[in-house]
């Protein structure tokens, strides 16, 4: 199982993450976690079987080249049945376990001189490593730590380093098991977990082990199972419950053809799916590769905050050596050193981040990373593209209107011959009009032309045919469309959608496509007026006169129609060049630039999968609604951000101000730092959405 390099933070030390294709199990990863060990030079060692994931920091090139022998270059072979050995590092939980022991059960058993011993021996490392932070010329926690248990060792007040370590160490681990415990939380509630799979292997059906599927292997999966893999059913039928990757709570019909995704469940019936992405390749283990490499996009604010913290360490050393000019007292002078607030700054924001995502996550709202929490919470503009966005993208041919010489049945037939061969919602709504009506359409035409957001473009018995926007087949081939200028400005004026068929460069007829509006368009608008919105924006593709009946129905006030994917990126860099913070919400394959160049882009679950791949967010329910939760749910969390940020410097300066005053020991000092702590650590994880919270999307809509 080879590795691959996915990230690196260049640096002395620095940071690189590596992933191989599929999980880990746990055995693997334990045997990777003792290799890894095995090299000098490397610290914070993380594996997350989950998403084949190694994360490590290294002390400088020559380390960093011989792990990447190891892992880029060499098989991690899969450990045998037996339980890890004890030199393997201990979870969180386990060293918490321990260190609880050591510290109250059997160090008051040891004689004092051999408590004084170990004391000292343990300082070693802490004081080792101040001396290399300011070696290194950084002033930072390591240091302060350091000096503030040297402190005590010199004024020998054993006693106080040892509870001083003591309460290091457990904040360590307690840091250390949040932020294990909060990803594997948010990991654990999309995981796949299937261990073998029933594979058709010359008619018949044998057990597999999933890590020997291959894409184009047959799976049979059969009432209750979950489907492990994304791809497209070859026989059967069943209901599917898709609620793991779109939202929908009610089941939906699989037949042959139809796309299946793995973590999906087959609720009733038995299904043949031909795999077509496997492993580290479905969309499913993609979306947790997003969560993983969250870490790689902190929200500015994060890195705001630690800047900050590490401002407070320079501070806290002045600060000290103030008061022991003035006072000659160690004991106060060292009580200052144990109040640190950057402890509290560095571990709350980023499992507020985390929290938030796995909430998001819970509510069908998938968020790529800390800083697009940031942006979803500040956009001040929002942009939306009309057609399967705001609508259902599910039109219908509601009239064919034929030019003279044509027929209808004809414009009807040739428009599907076109269109069958792209998967735009509009070009299915076609075919599915021809089936309806049994019009057959031969494949009389020669290579389809698609030229993006405009038409189609082929040859068809020996004459020209164009199929698209006004824009296409007037402006760009110069055909006459008057001959039908009056049903055409009927159509409009009802609020269809237009498609213009031309033939031999002469008006062969026009389509009428009605694409209903989502239920719930007008609410997310108004919703998003009354969160602070002062501009929302709709982007499409139709006629000014179609556009305008749209965003009056949806209560919008600013629109841009017959516009081309170059246009929608270009409005949207204009916005940012306005200085404006904007929201792009599309799903189409030409909503990509768009979405690329917006300060957040959203893509609904079941749009295209560039868009999806583009995107920020992910809209897994692939309804609005979902939007203003995730609307709500930034805003929420910068606010428990910024109020952490605020509370951890009141109560440490309400400490650092008592051991000033001497009403504090170095002792209570670091306790009460620590246990600070942990309560904004705790705070920070709560749910940001109190259940039965109303929301502005179940009022009436005011008749809009």
């Amino acid at each position: 199982m080879q590795f691959v390099v996915v990230h690196e933070v260049p640096g002395t030390p620095g940071r690189l993450r590596l992933r191989t294709l599929h999980p880990l199990s746990q055995r693997q990863a334990d045997r990777l976690g003792q290799q890894l060990e095995a090299f000098g030079g490397l610290g914070d060692i993380r594996i997350n079987p989950r998403t084949g994931s190694v994360l490590f920091w290294y002390a400088d090139a020559a380390v960093r080249q011989s792990v990447c022998l190891l892992l880029c270059g060499a098989d991690v072979p899969a450990m045998p049945d037996t339980p890890p050995p004890a030199a393997h590092e201990p979870q969180p939980g386990q060293r918490l376990e321990v260190s609880l022991l050591n510290y109250f059960v059997l160090r008051p058993l040891l004689p004092l001189v051999v408590r004084v011993g170990l004391t000292v021996w343990r300082a070693i490392p802490y004081v080792a490593r101040g001396l290399v932070s300011l070696l290194r010329g950084r002033l930072g926690i390591e240091a302060l730590d350091g000096a503030a248990i040297l402190v005590s060792l010199l004024r020998r007040d054993f006693k106080t380093a040892r509870t001083t370590m003591f309460l290091l160490g457990l904040g360590g681990v307690l840091e250390a098991w949040t932020r294990q415990s909060s990803l594997a939380s948010l990991t654990e509630s999309l995981a796949l977990k299937v261990g073998q799979v029933w594979v058709l292997r010359d008619g018949i059906e044998v057990a597999t082990d999933m890590d020997a599927v291959q894409a184009g292997d047959i799976v049979v999966v059969r009432d209750g199972g979950a489907i492990p893999v994304d791809g497209v059913v070859v026989g059967g039928e069943a209901m599917v419950n898709q609620a793991s990757m779109t939202g929908e709570p009610l089941a939906v019909r699989r037949t042959p053809g139809a796309s299946v995704f793995a973590g999906t469940v087959v609720e009733e019936g038995t299904l043949h799916v031909q795999a077509r992405r496997v492993g580290g390749e479905t969309r499913l283990h993609q979306i947790i590769k997003f969560i993983d490499e969250s870490e790689a996009l902190k929200a500015g604010v994060q890195s705001r905050y630690e800047r900050l913290a590490d401002m407070a360490v320079p501070f806290t050393f002045l600060l000290s050596a103030v008061v022991w000019l003035i006072t000659r007292s160690p004991l106060r002078a060292s009580s200052v050193l144990l109040v640190d607030y950057s402890c509290a700054l560095r571990l709350a924001t980023p499992l507020a981040v985390l929290a938030t995502m796995r909430e998001a996550v819970q509510n069908n709202v998938l968020i790529k990373g800390g800083r697009y929490i940031e942006a979803l919470a500040e956009a001040d503009t929002v942009i939306f593209d009309k057609t399967g966005t705001l609508t259902r993208a599910l039109p219908r041919v509601e009239q064919v209107i034929p030019a003279e010489g044509s027929s209808r049945d004809e414009v009807l037939r040739l428009a599907a011959c076109l269109e069958e061969h792209f998967p735009h919602p509009v070009a299915r709504a076609v075919v599915r009009q021809a089936e309806k009506e049994h019009l057959m359409h031969a494949e009389e035409h020669t290579e389809v032309q698609y030229i993006v957001a405009h038409g189609i473009a082929s040859i068809w018995r020996g004459r020209q045919v164009l199929i698209g926007s006004r824009h296409f087949v007037e402006g760009d081939n110069g055909v006459d469309v008057s001959p039908l200028q009056k049903q055409i400005d009927r159509l409009i004026g009802d609020g269809f959608s237009l498609l213009y068929l031309a033939e031999g460069g002469r008006l062969a007829g026009v389509l009428g496509i009605a694409d209903p509006l989502r239920e719930e368009s007008a609410a997310v608008i108004r919703a998003l007026h009354e969160e602070g919105i002062d501009r929302i924006i709709m982007l499409t593709g139709d006629d000014r006169r179609t556009a305008k009946t749209v965003a009056d129905k949806l209560g919008i006030d600013e629109f841009r129609a017959q516009v081309l994917p170059a246009d929608k990126a270009a409005v949207v860099q204009q916005l940012n060049r306005e200085g404006r913070k904007v929201m792009m919400i599309g799903d189409g394959l030409n909503d990509s630039p768009a979405l690329s160049a917006a300060s957040v882009g959203i893509s609904l679950g079941d749009g295209a999968d560039l868009a999806q791949e583009v995107a920020n967010v992910v809209l897994l329910d692939s309804g609005l609604t979902s939007l203003f939760v995730a609307r709500r749910l930034a805003r929420a969390s910068l606010t428990r951000i910024h109020s952490n940020f605020w509370l951890t410097m009141l109560l440490n300066s309400v400490f650092l101000v008592g051991g000033l005053a001497g009403a504090l020991t170095p002792g209570t000092s670091a306790l009460l730092h620590n246990a600070t702590t942990l309560g904004i650590a705790v705070r920070a994880m709560r749910p940001l959405l109190p259940e039965g919270q109303e929301s502005p999307l179940s009022r009436p809509d005011d008749g809009q």
